[in-house]
């Protein structure tokens, strides 16, 4: 993961309530989130796996971008 410029919101306590980040590492850590979801089911893994291997077709940031996702 790149370095990234994080910002930390605080409360009048300087108690850490949030933070924002650059658009690319939220987009980046949605998709190890869906990645994890996806591959808590074996039959999905099996698939994603079985894909990945496949030298045809079209690259999954295209796939993603076609189906809107």
């Amino acid at each position: 993961m790149a370095q990234h410029h994080i910002q930390y919101i605080s409360d009048e306590d300087n108690k850490v309530t949030g933070v924002i980040v650059p658009i690319e590492l939220w987009e980046e850590l949605q998709s190890e989130k869906e990645t994890a979801y996806l591959l808590k089911s074996k039959a999905m893994k099996k698939r994603l796996l079985k894909a990945r291997k496949n030298e045809e077709g079209i690259p999954f940031d295209e796939a993603r971008k076609k189906l809107g996702i």
